[in-house]
């Protein structure tokens, strides 16, 4: 530890800090526009520029390290002049038109700009050449909007390990994008939608489905139906002003009627599906090694996260007879939708249109696969992230924070406490434990508040291990096994568990999320995300897990009745049909 000083206030430091990390420990905040937490700083965008003492220029704060005795200045006229110019030039390139723009009053560059009260930008000259790519179902990029902060480049290729988009050219030609300038979908991308969550402006933002599901709410001839996904109600009253973790559950459903759909459900609904069938398949893999002793495709993965099901595909082909075969909990929902609840309310299929709620860009590129289809048609028909879910509301002049709370409907619309904590890291491993451990030995998972915490936080790689003791009727055989699991998010960490199991690290269960934290910092929730919010909003899907009584999802009367009625048992013939799928190798 050692001492600097920031506009003459002393704070103690550790070595290797930044002076963007000083400052705020001192109680200044310098503006960034390419910094992203814990990542390498690029020093791209310089608009956090300081005045050290001794310095012949100003210094970018968020790669600069702080010295002992350092003595920053962080607001003299120097550096507001040299911030503003900065952020002046920004606009003068980009090709925004902030009336019309989607990001309107959720821009990092128009809030600089106001900040540094910027009311005229005095450069004018050539602008970036602008490219439209909307060549994947998920994401659409404009070249005209971007800033070149290299965010994105940062996710994709720290984070992710994707490496999908990288600056090109040099100078003033410089793009952000796939190589060769080619469109997104000529290169391998997941469509995790990470770029979007952290670009600061709109060059990069999802594939807008409102429009069409305003067209189906508009035709009387179609029964629309919504579900929607456990991140959502702890992060969609973000879009109205409410405090990160805020859960707005109740509202939300409200809301949802009063846009005019016909049925509101829950997606929870089938992540408790999920859990029967998944835990099943893991039995049942279980007792094919261990009993049977034939080759069992183990460790078995989640099959959840649609961005970790096609890096899978993607870069360890090799592996994907070890992903679970279960659908998505929102795939599940569509294809029920569309069969099992049509059939209840007298419908045909084809009037029934199912729309989905989702923290996810890459849920818009699942839903077109062509497995996605086995109630007979596209089982899924539009998703809505959480920003466009706010948008519709306020396009609606719904306002929000007055509405009374209310109730999802029947039958596909009550859940546990395990299904609302598919949302966050961990919550996929847990909520099938919580069931497999009781199916296997009769008695409740032996841990405080049935939370298993080595799996939970925000660790990107997680170990735990559970050992089976007291069986009982056919799982006699898991006597004395320690069953181990690991739990995964960010596709960067996947990388490194695959390459682990490769390397013979023993595990039985493996749950992946590609979004850092899981679904509630999916890449369509409400920006910006950082790990403090993260924890904000998982506290709040832990606190609705806690707060339900149903909390192990066999314990579900739904789940139960679903299954006397219509799927007739977990891995049963109408289950395979409609609640599994196959994957497919992809070319790099």
């Amino acid at each position: 530890m050692f001492c600097a000083y920031v506009n003459n206030i002393k704070v103690e430091v550790t070595e290797g800090s930044t002076i963007l990390q000083a400052a705020a420990q001192a109680g200044f905040k310098i503006p960034t526009l390419c910094y992203l937490e814990d990542k390498t700083p690029q020093g791209a965008c310089r608009v956090c520029m300081v005045e050290v003492e001794g310095a012949r220029t100003l210094m970018a704060a968020c790669c600069t390290p702080v010295t002992a005795n350092m003595k920053i200045l962080t607001n003299t006229r120097r550096v507001r002049e040299a911030r503003r110019n900065v952020v002046e030039l920004l606009l003068s390139e980009h090709k925004g038109d902030c009336k019309t723009c989607t990001r309107n009053d959720d821009c990092e560059l128009q809030e600089l700009a106001r900040a540094l009260g910027i009311d005229n930008v005095r450069f004018q000259g050539e602008t970036t050449a602008q490219k439209l790519d909307n060549t994947t179902p998920a994401l659409t990029r404009d070249s005209g909007k971007c800033i070149k902060c290299r965010r994105c480049v940062t996710v994709c290729n720290e984070v992710q390990s994707i490496g999908s988009i990288f600056p090109q050219s040099r100078g003033f030609k410089t793009t952000i994008g796939p190589a060769f300038d080619t469109m997104l979908d000529d290169v391998v991308c997941v469509q995790c939608g990470q770029c979007a969550a952290v670009c600061p402006v709109a060059a990069i933002t999802e594939n807008s489905h409102i429009d069409g599901i305003w067209k189906a709410l508009d035709n009387p001839e179609k029964f629309v139906v919504v579900q929607t996904a456990p991140a959502i109600r702890a992060a969609l009253g973000e879009c109205f002003n409410n405090e990160p973790g805020t859960l707005v559950t109740g509202k939300m459903v409200a809301a949802l009627r009063q846009l005019g759909f016909d049925a509101v459900f829950d997606t929870n609904f089938t992540a408790d599906l999920t859990i029967m069938e998944e835990g099943t398949e893991l039995l049942m893999r279980l007792k094919k090694s261990l009993v049977e002793k034939q080759l069992a495709p183990l460790p078995m993965f989640t099959s959840c996260c649609p961005g970790w099901v096609r890096f899978a595909e993607h870069y360890y082909p090799d592996f994907l007879p070890n992903l679970s075969t279960c659908k998505s909990p929102q795939q599940m929902f569509g294809a029920l939708a569309k069969t099992y609840y049509a059939a209840k309310i007298g419908k045909k299929m084809e009037d029934i249109t199912v729309v989905s709620i989702m923290p996810c860009t890459a849920k818009k590129y699942e839903l077109q696969r062509p497995e996605m289809n086995s109630s007979g048609l596209r089982d899924v028909d539009y998703v809505l992230t959480t920003r466009e879910l706010g948008r519709m509301i306020r396009q609606s002049g719904i306002e929000f924070n007055a509405l009374p709370d209310d109730k999802t409907d029947s039958p596909m619309g009550r859940s546990s406490g395990a299904a609302d904590i598919f949302a966050n890291t961990g919550g996929v491993m847990e909520a099938a434990l919580r069931t497999v451990y009781e199916i296997v030995t009769g008695r409740e998972l032996p841990v405080k508040k049935l939370h298993l915490d080595p799996i939970a936080g925000l660790n990107g790689i997680k170990h735990a291990s559970l050992k089976i003791e007291g069986t009982v009727g056919e799982w006699n055989f898991l006597e004395g096994i320690e069953v181990k699991v690991a739990v995964v998010h960010s596709l960067g960490n996947a990388r490194k568990v695959i390459e682990a199991v490769k390397n013979g690290q023993v595990f039985h269960f493996i749950e992946v999320m590609a979004c850092p934290g899981g679904c509630i910092s999916g890449g369509g929730q409400p920006r910006f995300t950082n790990d403090k919010i993260r924890q904000k909003r998982i506290n709040a899907i832990y606190k609705e897990d806690e707060g339900k009584q149903l909390r192990k999802s066999h314990e579900n009367p739904e789940i139960q009745q679903i299954y006397k009625e219509f799927l007739v048992k977990p891995l049963g013939k109408k289950s395979h049909k409609l609640l599994h799928t196959h994957y497919t190798a992809r070319n790099m």
